[in-house]
């Protein structure tokens, strides 16, 4: 088990929340005070353009046992969070027929601040939520499909924006141990600043958290995270600065061929390779502000991210002999910009039109991003190694309008612009690739609301229609030879144009119950892939997609809430690729219930169940998943004011099944020493579900 809390760093810690706790509220439970974030806190309105837009609260988080940080985004009717590595690497996403890798098609920002990753050495648009520390989070604002103003690059499934808190009601300190080497240390607290009602606020968190997981390798992770808010105001009215740091180390096991276990070779939480893993950092200084005027709005943020990953991996095994496939993905970078909106409130004469202008600037300055071939971590080889400079700019024009009691549109044009200049630095075969690319997007949206009616509770139904996009990586947009042998490869366009449209209703049929039906459809003009571990951008096909979504939020009572998701889809492209027309790993059927429970007395907790069927693992649908469901359960007790007891038992019920399933070829040590895995022999890659496991932690209050 890793010794991740030693005496004096604890001791610190403790001092600074007890520093914290002097002026905080000595009055209360030691718990994150809910707060309600309406869905668009920048509009004037405040109502839903679409049936697929929401925002979760921290009442929802509260209670919701979470196994990494970025099933927080579960909390997004339809989207699915998984790993097929270990836990310092960013997670697999799902969402709307789309597997989204790491990240691709969905856009997320923490406090303003992108989260996707263009032109990365892993995947494009690679999306690492591990720095997220849940407690803090006050709501997450989604939206599904293409039909916002305000969102572009990697938005073709949706967006989330999550905020942090700006206080809390009381510092607190909190102790974790579990299973599998578990072991979680946080602390966090904030007073006010200057004089009393003056506002400003200072914000302290640090997290400690080390895990080995189920793995017969020790899977060693080590995660750090510091965070520092200087706050006044709201989000509609005021400032906030936030600096944060994050770093994470860990061994990982990477998914193996099926028949590895079954056959013996290795157990089912066994790994082919020894030294797979790697090491990450994310630093950051950002600033938002904020106005609301009687008839005007204005917003805007800015911010400096400095990002950094080491990764190893070797996803194919020992094809090419027992030294093994691995290699590193190395990205080094510095991320800056911002962006700025001003909203007009034209009155009753302009039929109440909100009039929104808005613009984007960001800049990723790639030191370095390279692919090379390693033994032991130690790089043998360089396959690739380029200094990309890519920027991006954006700007839009928004019209919503109430043009009677029942009837409102939402009427925008954005224009995208993305420039890239690629420097090859190194690979025997790379150095004639390279060079300057030009992109660029205009993208018309539209949306009708119909409503309210008095038909079953306050009934609205919904239209939109809209354009967008995903960049691909610069690399594939500018080169003409494949880094590994030489062999001529054609260049992608730098932009992936994506055209959507859905229907949908919003209902309350009884007190306390929210539904809504949604119909939805996507084209994506190519499903182009950066394949990381090869270096190369691969074409794969234009694409549609369809699909139902049902979504359901029951408060039966005070501190009761219940949460019930249905979504169906179906991805096929236009034209037959690798032998059919399904798209791999594109999940046809999610389902998940939750309940949480919270009336203010002793007793607390939540227990979410979670389904997912069958999807195709290649492009003939012959090859398919395994459907399953899991449950996990979170239970709390408050001793007192000051101490909270909590318990998390997570795949409740030990289902044995598997995180994420691939296709793919793949050699196993011991058919490379009988040689009978001569280039890889196709199968079911997979990553086993952990295990049934259980964490407790102790939460002192001060």
């Amino acid at each position: 088990m890793p010794h991740l809390i030693d005496r004096p760093l604890a001791g610190a810690l403790a001092l600074l929340v007890s520093g914290l706790g002097g002026a905080a509220h000595a009055a209360g439970v030691p718990t994150l005070q809910e707060v309600t974030v309406t869905p668009r806190q920048q509009d004037l309105i405040g109502v839903a353009d679409s049936s697929t837009e929401g925002t979760v609260t921290a009442a929802q988080l509260r209670n919701r046992p979470l196994l990494r940080p970025a099933e927080a985004l579960e909390t997004v009717p339809g989207m699915i969070v998984t790993q097929h590595s270990g836990d310092g690497k960013a997670n697999q996403y799902f969402l709307r027929g789309f597997n989204l890798d790491h990240g691709s098609d969905f856009a997320t920002h923490v406090m303003g601040m992108p989260v996707n990753m263009a032109s990365h050495a892993h995947g494009q648009g690679y999306m690492d939520l591990n720095f997220l520390m849940p407690e803090l989070i006050q709501g997450i604002a989604y939206r599904k499909g293409v039909y916002a103003a305000e969102d572009g690059d990697f938005a073709t499934t949706g967006s989330a924006r999550i905020d942090y808190r700006r206080r809390l009601e009381q510092p607190f300190v909190e102790f974790g141990l579990g299973q599998n080497g578990y072991q979680r240390l946080m602390a966090a607290g904030s007073r006010a600043l200057g004089e009393e009602g003056d506002g400003r606020q200072l914000l302290v968190a640090a997290e400690l958290m080390g895990y080995d997981g189920p793995w017969t390798q020790p899977e060693n992770l080590q995660r750090r995270n510091l965070l520092l808010r200087l706050s006044d105001g709201s989000t509609s009215h005021g400032y906030a600065i936030t600096a944060m740091s994050y770093s994470a180390h860990w061994t990982a096991t990477e998914h193996v061929p099926e028949r590895a276990i079954r056959s013996g070779e290795i157990d089912r939480y066994g790994a082919l390779s020894p030294r797979d893993g790697g090491r990450t950092r994310r630093n950051s200084l950002s600033a938002e502000w904020a106005r609301l005027g009687e008839d005007s709005a204005t917003r805007t943020s800015a911010y400096v991210i400095d990002y950094g990953l080491n990764l190893y991996s070797a996803p194919s095994g020992y094809i090419s002999g027992l030294q093994g496939d691995q290699h590193e993905q190395a990205d080094s970078r510095v991320v800056w910009g911002g962006e700025a909106r001003h909203t007009w409130l034209l009155g009753p004469a302009l039929r109440d039109t909100e009039l929104s202008v808005g613009t984007r600037l960001r800049q990723d300055r790639i030191g370095r991003v390279g692919l090379f071939s390693t033994e032991g971590r130690r790089r043998t080889g360089t396959v690739r190694e380029d200094r990309i400079t890519e920027t991006a700019l954006a700007a839009y024009l928004e019209a919503r309008t109430q043009w009677s009691p029942w009837l409102r549109s939402t009427l925008a044009l954005r224009r995208d612009e993305i420039s890239a200049d690629v420097t090859a630095l190194g690979g025997q075969y790379n150095m004639g690739n390279g060079g300057s690319v030009r992109g660029g997007q205009t993208s018309p949206k539209l949306g009708i609301v119909l409503g309210p009616f008095n038909l079953a509770g306050s009934t609205e139904f919904y239209a939109n229609w809209g354009h967008g996009f995903h960049s691909n990586d610069t690399r594939g947009a500018t080169s003409h030879t494949n880094p590994a042998d030489g062999s001529p490869i054609d260049r992608v366009p730098l932009i992936a144009r994506a055209r959507g449209a859905e229907l949908g209703v919003r209902a309350a049929p009884l007190p306390g119950w929210n539904t809504s039906l949604t119909v939805w459809q996507m084209a994506l003009a190519s499903e182009l892939v950066f394949i990381g571990d090869e270096g190369i951008t691969e074409p794969r096909g234009a694409s549609r997609r369809h699909g139902l979504e049902w979504s359901n939020y029951v408060t039966p009572a005070d501190g009761l809430i219940i949460d019930a998701d249905l979504a169906l889809s179906k991805a096929r492209f236009r034209h037959p690729v690798g032998g059919g027309d399904h798209v791999p790993n594109a999940i046809p059927l999610t389902a998940s219930v939750g309940i949480s429970a919270d009336q203010g007395g002793p007793w607390h907790g939540g227990l979410r169940f979670r389904y997912l069927g069958a999807y195709a693992l290649e492009e003939s649908g012959e090859h398919k998943s395994t459907p399953f469901w899991t449950a996990n359960l979170k239970l709390g007790y408050r001793v007192s004011k000051q101490l909270q007891l909590s318990a998390d038992v997570l795949n409740l019920f030990n289902r044995h099944a598997n995180d994420i399933e691939y296709w793919g070829g793949a050699c196993t040590r011991n058919e490379t020493l009988s040689g009978s895995c001569n280039g890889g022999i196709d199968g079911r890659l997979v990553h086993p579900l952990e295990p049934r496991s259980l964490r407790l932690a102790l939460r002192l209050g001060f």
